[in-house]
């Protein structure tokens, strides 16, 4: 029997059972994107204080898509009517029964504000017309579990790190060492001097530590974990590892970078204007130990020129 015998077969008995051909069911998030508000959705608004279009959501979503006819849209009346909601929304109304937090990245990704149930407000200045996904968050966050812990201390570096595959949505527990090697190549360049690589392995290292001692966050979900994958902490991509950056970070290991004794957030830019939250004192220009390095300084002058008050020790 043909494929096309079959179609035409499948489609009389259809007939024969209703008196007309049975529609696929919608699914249901679909069914309650209807434009308006209800209860149980949260909702953009394309303009501020909750007027223009609306579109409503009753689940999570990674990413919002940017064109037409794929994309999640305002779909109420009003101004925004068919726009495509990422990087569009200016207010919100949380009419679920769970605090929803709106990212400034897809993949639940990047800065993000929290909207507690019922809450109605503006998107902040960081987030306003920057929306690219959205997530409902668990009630209630369990409570942190010995797994949350860290070996390290001040004075010895942790056996292992906590990183949130923001993509993934999971955690990993990933050995130290082998993060660094993992970190290293996605944030400093390859073919830089050795004694620029040797700053930024000292720099990502210590980055990674200090946040292996303090961090408390959570995912959406309420796993513990130290840092994020991507720039939020720094680009860990599982098998990036190279061997002049492994190199670096193997010369460099034994060396820790103190201040007052206590490890700190060795905290690092591009240059020292592509960061607004820049400090003197607590960055270092990574552009700059490239060429620091090249006119010939040691990776030990460099991180005391950007770090104030640091000692370089074992």
């Amino acid at each position: 029997m043909s494929v096309r015998t079959v179609r035409l077969l499948s489609r009389l008995a259809a007939v024969a059972l209703g008196g007309a051909v049975l529609a696929t069911a919608s699914p249901a998030t679909a069914a309650g994107r209807d434009g308006v508000c209800d209860t149980g959705e949260f909702c953009y608004y394309f303009n501020s204080n909750h007027q223009g279009s609306v579109s409503d959501f009753t689940g999570s979503i990674a990413d919002y898509s940017t064109e037409q006819p794929t994309c999640y849209d305002f779909k109420g009346p009003g101004a925004g009517k068919g726009t495509c909601i990422k990087n569009a929304a200016a207010s919100v109304w949380n009419r679920s029964g769970k605090t929803v937090r709106v990212y400034f990245n897809t993949g639940y990704a990047g800065s993000y504000q929290d909207f507690a149930p019922g809450a109605k407000a503006n998107l902040n200045a960081t987030l306003k017309n920057q929306n690219a996904s959205h997530r409902f968050l668990a009630s209630a966050p369990p409570p942190a579990g010995p797994g949350c812990k860290t070996d390290g201390t001040d004075t010895r570096p942790p056996t292992t790190i906590l990183v949130y595959r923001t993509s993934l949505d999971r955690v990993e527990r990933v050995d130290f060492r082998t993060y660094v090697k993992n970190v290293l190549p996605n944030e400093w360049v390859s073919s830089w001097p050795g004694e620029s690589l040797k700053a930024g392995a000292l720099a990502v290292k210590n980055f990674g530590w200090y946040w292996a001692l303090h961090s408390t966050r959570r995912t959406p979900s309420g796993q513990c974990f130290d840092v994020y994958d991507h720039t939020s902490s720094q680009v860990y991509r599982p098998g990036s590892a190279k061997a002049v950056t492994s190199a670096a970070i193997d010369a460099t290991w034994g060396t820790r970078l103190t201040r007052n004794g206590k490890i700190f957030r060795a905290q690092y830019c591009a240059t020292t204007t592509a960061c607004g939250n820049w400090v003197d004192g607590d960055w270092m220009s990574q552009n700059g130990s490239r060429d620091k390095a090249r006119a010939g300084w040691s990776h030990s002058r460099i991180l005391q020129h950007y770090y104030t008050g640091i000692a370089l020790g074992s």
